[in-house]
């Protein structure tokens, strides 16, 4: 039976929804949207579709299945003012928009599949590298990657975290330094603890004043002392040195270029802005006790 014999007949929204595959509401959507215009409607004031609505609605239905967002869908078919003799949008300009469109959704279907891809290899990389391990860069777990297993503290870990977050990903592998000797060297780890201890020790119950703040201050300004000795008569300091030759930007002012803020990136905060609103728990001792061994260091 030829087509011709139905193409003439008009149905009502329910008929013409469970044609396409999908709701009277779906269609009422559309009609709001612009995606679709109003349909002539008949002596009960009901909606009245034709052929060329049904092959609207079905191009409709098509290219949102491939995943084409409504408002392009009616970008595509209104790409051009109606041609004469047939509906909406139906001639060959509009043919050249859902083409246009097409092509920007495979363009975006590829993006979509590279940043899979890329969340894929973070999450593997944080499966084989252990989770804390995992969600630091390539370049900072890098250095830390042959390490003897268990040597790297959660603390450790989520020190680089943050400091990977403020100063990016140069700035923790440079601090990766401290953690390595500390991996590596029983007694600088022992005496790390002994120290981190007696800092804890200054809590609130400790005036500023106490005899004890200024002690403290000397072990750990002696301590990060002996830490940088070790650290450069090392082979950290020349896997160090090595990773600032090879990540060394531009210096500020080349090619007469203006120097840029450092910033933490995508928030557009200063790493100095960033430090000062970390949030901390230390008591007025322990910070004055900071205070005095950043200055027995600026002594050096």
């Amino acid at each position: 039976m030829p087509m011709s014999f139905f193409v003439s007949r008009q149905v009502k929204i329910g008929d013409v929804a469970a044609l396409v595959g999908t709701t009277p509401r779906a269609i009422r959507h559309y009609h709001d949207m612009g995606l679709i215009s109003e349909p002539v409607r008949g002596g009960d004031d009901r909606r009245r579709y034709g052929f060329q609505d049904v092959v609207r609605l079905l191009w409709i239905r098509k290219m949102a299945d491939a995943g084409i967002a409504l408002d392009s869908i009616r970008d595509a078919f209104t790409a051009a003012p109606p041609t004469a003799g047939k509906g909406e949008g139906d001639g060959a300009d509009a043919e050249d928009g859902i083409k246009v469109t097409l092509a920007r959704l495979e363009e975006a279907l590829a993006a979509q599949e590279a940043e899979l891809a890329r969340q894929r290899a973070c999450v593997q990389r944080m499966r084989a590298e252990g989770s804390r391990l995992g969600l630091l860069s390539e370049m900072v777990a890098g250095r830390l990657g042959n390490l003897p297993a268990g040597s790297l503290r959660q603390a450790d870990l989520d020190t680089l975290l943050v400091t990977e977050r403020i100063f990016g990903p140069l700035g923790a592998a440079v601090q990766a330094s401290r953690f390595i000797a500390l991996a590596t060297h029983p007694e600088l780890r022992d005496e790390s603890d002994r120290v981190d201890a007696a800092e804890e020790a200054l809590d609130d119950t400790v005036a500023v004043d106490d005899p004890r703040v200024a002690e403290v201050a000397a072990r750990r300004h002696a301590f990060e002392k002996n830490l940088m000795a070790v650290i450069d008569a090392s082979a950290i300091a020349e896997e160090e040195a090595a990773l600032l030759d090879t990540s060394e930007p531009p210096h500020p002012g080349e090619a007469g270029e203006a120097p840029e803020p450092d910033t933490t990136g995508d928030g557009g905060m200063s790493a100095f802005e960033a430090v000062t609103k970390l949030p901390h728990d230390l008591s007025p001792a322990r910070l004055r006790c900071a205070e005095l061994a950043q200055e027995l260091a600026a002594r050096d």
